[in-house]
C-alpha cells in the first residue's frame, strides 16, 4: 500500500488557491457536518479550543472521507506533540508564534526523520495505516504540509527569512496577535495590522513562499485570495454558529412585533 498524496500540499506548490475554515469546536460529530461542505482545506485548531489528542483524531477521521485536507494547529513548537499527532496522521501542520529562523527550523525538523531531522518513528502507527503503507517513511516529508505562524511585528520583519527556511511551505499571518503586539488587541481588521502584514506577504508572494491566513470577513479573503494570498480561511465553525443562532432568534423577534 502507498501513501496518499497530500492535495494541499501539492496545490500549494501548483499556487491554487485553496479556500478555508477555522475548526474549534472540537468536535468530530460538528466537524462531520462541515466536511461535505467541499472546502479546499480546514485547520483544527488545538492552541485555543479544548481540542486533545482523541477528539482530533475524530475529526480527522470525518475529513477523511472528503476531498479536504485538514491541517491541526498545534499548542506549541514542541516536537513530541508533533511526532504524536503526525503518528496519528495529521496531514499537516500549522506551528503558532514562530519568531526566529532557528524556530522554524525546529519545527520543521520535528517533522522529518533522522538524519534530516529528530521526529520519532513508529512502524504501526495511524498514519501509515498501521504498518500496512511501505513508503511512508520514504515520502512523508514531500506530502506532509509545513506552515508556520507569525503573530508579532518582529516576526513579520524576519517573515522572509522564516519563509526562506527549507522545508516551510507556507507563512500565515496571525492578525489577533500581530495586532495585540501593536496595542491593538481585539482588532485584527485594524488598518495599520494590515500596512504591516500586507508588504511582507507581497514580499514573500514574489519569492515564490505561499501566505495565508484567517479572516472573519468573506469580502475581505477574496481581496487577499486576487492579491496573491494562496491559502485564506474565511471563517470559524463557532462564529459561523453564533451568528447564525443570533440572526435566526432576532428575525424571530423582529417577525413577533
Amino acid at each position: 500500500m502507498e501513501l496518499t498524496a497530500n492535495p494541499f500540499t501539492h496545490a500549494l506548490a501548483a499556487k491554487e488557491k485553496q479556500l478555508g475554515l477555522w475548526i474549534t469546536l472540537s468536535s468530530p460529530f460538528a466537524a462531520e457536518v462541515t466536511a461535505p461542505a467541499g472546502f479546499d482545506w480546514v485547520l483544527i485548531d488545538m492552541e485555543h479550543s479544548p481540542n486533545d489528542y482523541f477528539s482530533v483524531l475524530g475529526q480527522l477521521q470525518a475529513y477523511a472521507a472528503t476531498p479536504t485536507t485538514a491541517i491541526v494547529r498545534v499548542e506549541w513548537n514542541d516536537p513530541v506533540k508533533v511526532k504524536r499527532l503526525l503518528d496519528l496522521g495529521a496531514p499537516g501542520l500549522l506551528f503558532p508564534m514562530i519568531e526566529t529562523v532557528e524556530e522554524a527550523e525546529k519545527a520543521v525538523a520535528s517533522t522529518r526523520y533522522p538524519p534530516r531531522g529528530l521526529r520519532g518513528y513508529s512502524g504501526a502507527s495511524r498514519a501509515t495505516k498501521f504498518g500496512r503503507i511501505t513508503d511512508y517513511a520514504a515520502r512523508v516529508e514531500q506530502e506532509t504540509t509545513v506552515l508556520l505562524q507569525v503573530e508579532t511585528a518582529a516576526a513579520v520583519d524576519r517573515a522572509e527569512e522564516i519563509g526562506a527556511v527549507d522545508g516551510v511551505h507556507g507563512i500565515f499571518f496571525g492578525p489577533g496577535d500581530i495586532a495585540a503586539d501593536m496595542g491593538k488587541v481585539g482588532r485584527p481588521m485594524d488598518e495599520d495590522v494590515w500596512s504591516l502584514i500586507r508588504p511582507a506577504a507581497e514580499k514573500l508572494i514574489a519569492q515564490g513562499v505561499p501566505v495565508g491566513t484567517l479572516v472573519q470577513d468573506p469580502a475581505f479573503a477574496a481581496d487577499l485570495l486576487r492579491d496573491g494570498f494562496s491559502f485564506v480561511a474565511c471563517g470559524t465553525d463557532v462564529v459561523l454558529l453564533a451568528r447564525a443562532a443570533d440572526g435566526l432568534l432576532a428575525g424571530m423577534r423582529k417577525s413577533l412585533e
